[in-house]
């Protein structure tokens, strides 16, 4: 046998062995689907991923508190934003504007009027 025989002989048993690995890997992967299934797999997946995001932002929430809390404080002083707008205003002494001109009861009864004249 030639030289070049021998190596094609070595070459094709490569790539059988290589064939028969992947079906074997193909095998295994319907065996474990079979026993888990995919969803449970996919949650377990997600699961994972989400605990290492948790402990990520753990980590820099310690090593950051500062940043954190001023995070935090902004948020909070979002929310608060327009009782505190009044509580300023009430303290200079300025009218925001914000009442109207009649109250509930004078805009039920236009709204009474209105709809008896149509």
């Amino acid at each position: 046998m030639s030289l070049l025989e021998e190596r094609l002989a070595e070459d094709r048993a490569l790539r059988d062995a290589a064939l028969a690995l992947f079906k074997a890997d193909i095998g295994y992967i319907r065996d474990g689907v079979r026993e888990r299934g995919l969803t449970a797999r996919l949650a377990d997946r997600l699961g994972e991923g989400t605990l290492d995001m948790v402990d990520d932002a753990v980590d820099f929430a310690e090593s950051n508190k500062g940043v954190v809390a001023a995070g935090v404080m902004a948020v909070v002083l979002w929310f608060a934003r327009g009782p505190i707008l009044k509580l300023v205003g009430g303290l200079i002494g300025e009218d925001d504007g914000s009442e109207e001109p009649w109250d509930d009861d004078d805009r039920s009864e236009q709204g009474d009027t209105a709809e008896k004249d149509d």
